[in-house]
């Protein structure tokens, strides 16, 4: 019987494993290259410049079609990979040589099997000098400024160019005043000074308000899938980038993406992302599917201390924090104290202020279409623990119902959401603008 077991193993060392898919995530902050097999694979890579490229080696594996479709895989409009080279290094070796456009800091891991992928070997591939996001936040709002300012300019130098008098036609008659006002003096009027504007919601807010907004999944996590194929991770891309343009059409309010492309963001650094530019309210975007179709309706959640608020809260959390084994988390090159936060960094200030806002946001997505549960619920969500911002999960509809499926595809249904959402943002902040980071127009 032992015999029979090595000669087995022997047999599937010598066939090697096959590759299953390849696939390239491309993105501003990191692109992403996997190679999906049927067996684990190993590999070893270095860096080598003059120019810069990443050789990799990979054992146990004999080039083949599916392979080679990684040369195709890349875009031109990658900020890091230029192209890609496959050959039969050695017997049973297969080298990769990635061109890079830019000095890269590589992490290579192992996935094991987990829902619908099987083995993963991933290459993610970072910038040597991560960029500060809130200086970015910043450069983008004042830039806005500028093109809103010409854009002001211009208009206004189109209208008086209209209003000139065109050479060639004649002035324009101006009735005659009558003989007794002729020789009255001129009348002095006091000048009225315009009405004061109404006041908004945010004006007693005088500080730059950041709103970090969270698309959930992306990459090598779809998400939630409905009936008709519709991916959890495309339509809350949308939503997100919606609700960002309308929240920085707002006076004195920017907003910051954890993602703003189809790529996996972990869900410890999506908290990370938001604390780094200070963020002053975090808003995760999901849509769900539940075990049965019917579930239907929006939800809004907070972090709960305590427990689920109820079987579904829980379900969906836990749900929510598997996305790591889905989208593929380097476990060795994360911060051990930013883990260690997603367990135990949450306060009883921030739970009492992310109830505050969830109830404004709910109040308002409740007037755009139904709603599983007319109050704000609780439970575990990883995303949600950062200790000193307000943090809100928003479930959209449950992509799983076919009609709610059919909802969240409608770009109408998507923008009065987007109206409902920005409108509870806007009411949270103006009712305590006491929680405003004191940070300076």
């Amino acid at each position: 019987m032992g015999s029979l077991v090595l000669l087995l193993g022997a047999s599937q060392i010598a066939r090697g494993a096959s590759i299953v898919a390849v696939r390239v995530w491309p993105a501003e902050e990191y692109t992403r290259v996997t190679i999906e097999s049927d067996q684990a694979l190993s590999a070893r890579h270095q860096l080598v410049s003059a120019p810069d490229r990443l050789v990799v080696d990979i054992d146990g594996l004999e080039l083949s079609p599916a392979l080679r479709d990684l040369v195709g895989k890349v875009r031109a409009d990658d900020p890091f990979i230029g192209g890609v080279r496959i050959g039969q290094n050695q017997p049973r070796v297969v080298r990769l040589v990635i061109d890079l456009k830019q000095p890269t800091a590589p992490q290579q891991f192992a996935l094991a099997p987990v829902a619908a992928y099987q083995h993963r070997l991933v290459f993610d591939l970072y910038p040597t000098q991560e960029r500060d996001p809130l200086l970015t936040l910043i450069q983008e709002k004042e830039q806005a400024e500028k093109e809103a300012a010409k854009s002001v300019q211009d208009a206004l130098g189109e209208f008086i160019g209209r209003m000139e008098i065109k050479p060639g036609l004649p002035e324009p008659r101006r009735p005659a005043a009558p003989a007794s006002a002729a020789s009255a003096p001129p009348e002095t009027k006091t000048p009225v000074p315009p009405p004061p504007p109404s006041p908004g919601l945010l004006d007693r807010v005088d500080r730059l308000i950041v709103v970090a907004l969270d698309p959930g999944h992306g990459g090598e996590d779809p998400g939630a899938v409905g009936p008709s194929g519709l991916r959890e991770k495309d339509v809350v891309l949308q939503i997100a980038l919606k609700l960002r343009d309308a929240l920085n059409a707002q006076k004195g309010m920017r907003a910051m993406l954890t993602r703003d492309d189809d790529f996996f963001v972990p869900l410890h650094e999506r908290v990370r992302k938001a604390r780094r530019v200070q963020a002053d309210l975090f808003v995760s975007i999901h849509a769900d599917a539940f075990i049965t179709p019917q579930a239907r309706g929006a939800s809004v959640f907070a972090l709960s201390q305590n427990g689920a608020s109820s079987s579904a809260a829980r379900w969906l959390a836990n749900k929510e924090n598997a996305a790591d084994l889905v989208g593929g988390v380097n476990v060795k090159a994360a911060d051990a104290t930013v883990l260690r936060a997603l367990i135990d960094m949450s306060t009883t200030a921030q739970i009492k202020d992310s109830l505050r806002v969830g109830n404004e946001v709910l109040g308002q997505i409740g007037k755009v279409g139904k709603l599983h549960k007319g109050s704000v619920e609780q439970a575990g969500f990883a995303v949600l623990k950062a200790p000193d911002i307000p943090s809100i999960l928003v479930e959209t509809a449950f992509i799983s119902n076919p009609e709610e499926e059919a909802k969240l595809r409608d770009a109408g249904y998507q923008a009065e959401l987007v109206t409902a959402l920005a409108s509870g943002i806007k009411r949270y902040f103006a009712k305590n603008p006491h929680l405003v980071r004191n940070r300076t127009l």
